[in-house]
């Protein structure tokens, strides 16, 4: 039996009272993940993503798909699709914030709950979306939609090891994490909202990335992996240089979640979020 497990448990301080410093246990990969469960009301979750339909923020699963439909929409601003742009990456994030400041219900604000969530898991550092030194806010979270057949194969989320963005305030940070708030399981397949390997990224291992050939790499090397499964509200944090896959959408009802990335240093005082 794998004893590289991960932290799961009703709340945040639950966390704390499994590991003293559950993000370090992170950043030091110890633990594959953490995870809280019903952290935001699944009902909230539902009538968010309808919201999402009726504003036309999303195309209605409901409805043919027209054709050449991509396959993901994102709903916020990702500074791995905008980054190479640093003037319309932080123009969009702006757009970003006045769409989200008239999206949510008092009292039901999803970006508040993964904020205040880490905020608990990061005990005295303080919480803040990123930002750069002249005051440029970026995206404070992203929702993605997956449609019928989105799939991520083995990879790693990096700004400066897989993006290459080296300009931004962000890249002070080597720990990246990611939050994952689920907010809806596609209908025809499991709960299943990631595979995370017992396997940090190295110049090693990026060649059977690259390949296509990372689970015959893990098979040879007996490497472990943590299956994570999330119901409508969940919440989880990993470490984004673990290599990890999320299996594909099947039917026509989308995976969709409330993703941002997390820069964290044992020793700095501030932890960055971003989408």
């Amino acid at each position: 039996m794998s004893t590289w497990l991960p932290i799961d448990s009703n709340s945040a301080d639950d966390a704390r009272a499994l590991e003293a410093d559950p993000l370090r246990a992170l950043a030091e990969a110890r633990i594959p993940a953490i995870i809280l469960r019903g952290a935001f009301p699944a009902e909230a979750c539902t009538a968010l993503i309808q919201r999402f339909i009726d504003r036309d923020l999303m195309r209605d699963p409901k409805q043919p798909a027209p054709e050449g439909a991509r396959s993901r929409t994102d709903i916020g601003t990702s500074l791995g699709n905008r980054g190479a742009n640093p003037a319309d990456f932080f123009a969009h994030a702006q757009t970003t914030e006045r769409l989200f400041a008239s999206l949510f219900d008092e009292g039901t604000h999803p970006i508040d709950c993964v904020y205040a969530n880490l905020q608990a898991l990061a005990g005295d550092k303080r919480v803040v979306t990123a930002h750069e030194p002249d005051g440029r806010r970026y995206g404070p979270a992203i929702f993605r939609v997956h449609y019928d057949g989105h799939a991520y194969k083995p990879h790693i989320d990096h700004v400066i090891l897989r993006e290459k963005r080296f300009d931004f305030a962000v890249t002070r940070y080597t720990n990246q994490f990611a939050g994952i708030l689920c907010m809806q399981n596609a209908a025809s397949q499991s709960t299943t909202q990631g595979l995370l390997h017992q396997c940090v990224w190295t110049d090693e291992v990026q060649p059977h990335i690259a390949a296509g050939t990372f689970h015959e790499y893990a098979q040879q090397q007996q490497i472990g992996r943590c299956q994570v499964e999330l119901e409508p509200g969940d919440l989880y944090f990993f470490n984004t240089r673990l290599i990890h896959e999320v299996p594909a959408v099947i039917g026509d009802d989308p995976r969709i979640v409330l993703a941002v990335f997390i820069g964290y240093e044992p020793d700095d005082p501030e932890v960055f979020v971003w989408s």
